[in-house]
């Protein structure tokens, strides 16, 4: 049997019904029916255990780079998963390797509910635990940073009995000025394109509109202007009926305009 698995009691799952040992030519459909869904219960069980066993290791979490200002305090989080409940011998453990340094000191510990801080190292007197252990929190809080607290900081935590496990790294960068995000910039790239895009479509519906206003008061004015030769017909006519004597002397001018012009 591989290593990590429970043995399992398969002859508690033997069911055999003393009428089908005294007359083995009766079979009872039901029995076997259930007798063959306890031994798939009992296997699937069994390769349930296996796997819970060998995926026991604690898995610890920190975040993967924080920034800070000089003279600023920041927080290290860490925290933990495991397969366990919470052990009250749960235990933490910080170490900082310094930039250009090959080897990491141990800064801050805890066992037993009782946090020990380092002091000698060079956060004496600036550490302080702020985590919650019955919460599976392991964080620290770093005062009045600098630059030569440059570095990396590495979190394991155990869970006993789950021990088996890897600690995680963060990297701490200290500036005279926060730096500008790579998400900050991408931000304020799309937020230009942005307003860009709102600015060309503004225009856009403008230019129409005007053009619209533009063909409709063309249109407008050419209605005007037959509207008012219509007006100029329709007076002429009214004087014609109103006056028949202006009708008539009109006419005669026009004629002797004619002969006029026949004779020259």
């Amino acid at each position: 049997m591989p290593s990590g698995l429970i043995p399992f009691p398969f002859h508690l799952f033997s069911f055999h019904h003393p009428s089908l040992s005294r007359n083995p030519s009766h079979t009872d459909l039901r029995g076997e029916q259930r007798e063959i869904m306890l031994s798939v219960l009992a296997l699937t069980s069994v390769v349930l255990l296996g796997i819970a066993s060998q995926t026991t290791a604690i898995v610890v979490y920190t975040s993967w780079e924080r920034h800070a200002l000089v003279g600023t305090d920041v927080r290290l989080s860490c925290s933990f998963f495991s397969w366990q409940w919470t052990s009250p011998d749960v235990t933490f453990s910080w170490h900082y390797r310094p930039d250009g340094a090959k080897e990491a000191i141990s800064i801050f510990h805890y066992a037993g509910g009782i946090p020990y801080v380092d002091t000698k190292g060079p956060f004496r007197d600036r550490m302080e635990f702020v985590g919650n252990p019955s919460r599976r929190d392991g964080s620290i809080l770093l005062k009045n940073v600098d630059f030569a607290d440059n570095g990396t900081f590495t979190c394991d935590a155990k869970n006993p009995p789950d021990i088996a496990g890897s600690p995680s790294h963060v990297r701490l960068l200290v500036f005279e000025k926060v730096p500008v995000q790579a998400g900050v910039i991408t931000g304020a790239i799309i937020g230009v394109v942005l307003g860009l895009l709102i600015l060309i479509v503004a225009i856009y519906y403008l230019m129409r509109f005007l053009v619209a206003r533009r063909v409709f008061s063309l249109s407008m004015s050419k209605h005007g202007r037959k509207g008012k030769g219509k007006e100029g017909s329709q007076q002429k006519q009214a004087l014609a009926v109103t006056d028949p004597a202006k009708l008539k002397a009109a006419a005669s001018e026009k004629k002797k305009q004619e002969s006029r012009r026949e004779k020259k």
